[in-house]
């Protein structure tokens, strides 16, 4: 699921005439809240990169790009999101706490957009849900299970659970305990980036030992 704000219906709703401005919102919306960069900001190159968004804005390549920059440009101006230059390419903060919060910071230094790498989503990537996931990965569903599934699903994001997942496949644990006590612990410690990790043996062994090797052994 993807949460919009209420404020879109009360507010926005009555004021867009323009379908693809819309569309644009809710599709800013979408990809912040699967995007897993602490930063909420979306590139304009990453948006152009997603083909299936862009098939939808027109017949032609001209086309698309005009119709999607004349969006951006309407959200700007009503106030959904603000807009920050930044290596030839135009970032994106949805005008949202975290998106203020986000904008502040990058106008005072504190973060550059170099340091995170593009994110790749496209709304035509079919992934399992969390159900679908389980099922396919640890075993059959219970009753039981299916409810903390229904839990895990509104309290973290789909990526972290699709990790978790995975971590426990690599250490052929398939217990959904143990996947919960690697989101929770993620949830309280913080969640580092496994790419590019030197020491696999390493990373591997935190999830076998410590906290972790209670789940294991039950």
């Amino acid at each position: 699921m993807t949460a919009v704000p209420e404020a879109l219906f009360r507010e926005l709703l009555p004021q867009i005439e323009d379908a693809i401005e819309l569309k644009l919102v809710l599709y800013l919306l979408w990809r912040v809240a699967r995007q897993e960069r602490p930063v909420p900001f979306v590139r304009r190159s990453e948006v152009v990169a997603d083909t299936t968004f862009m098939e939808s804005l027109g017949n032609d390549e001209p086309a698309r790009i005009k119709a999607l920059d004349r969006a951006f440009d309407q959200a700007v101006e009503r106030g959904v999101a603000f807009v920050a230059s930044a290596a030839g390419d135009a970032l994106y903060l949805l005008n949202t706490p975290k998106g203020r919060a986000a904008l502040q910071g990058y106008e005072q230094g504190q973060w550059s957009p170099d340091a995170f790498a593009d994110v790749r989503l496209e709304l035509g990537t079919q992934r399992p849900n969390i159900f679908e996931l389980y099922e396919q990965n640890i075993g059959p569903l219970t009753p039981m299970i299916a409810e903390s599934l229904r839990d895990a699903e509104a309290e973290y994001p789909y990526e972290w659970v699709e990790e978790a997942v995975r971590i426990a496949l690599e250490n052929n644990v398939r217990k959904w305990r143990y996947v919960e006590a690697i989101l929770k612990s993620w949830q309280e410690k913080g969640r580092n980036d496994r790419k590019d990790q030197q020491d696999t043996e390493k990373e591997r062994r935190k999830y076998v030992e410590g906290e972790f090797s209670d789940y294991i052994e039950s």
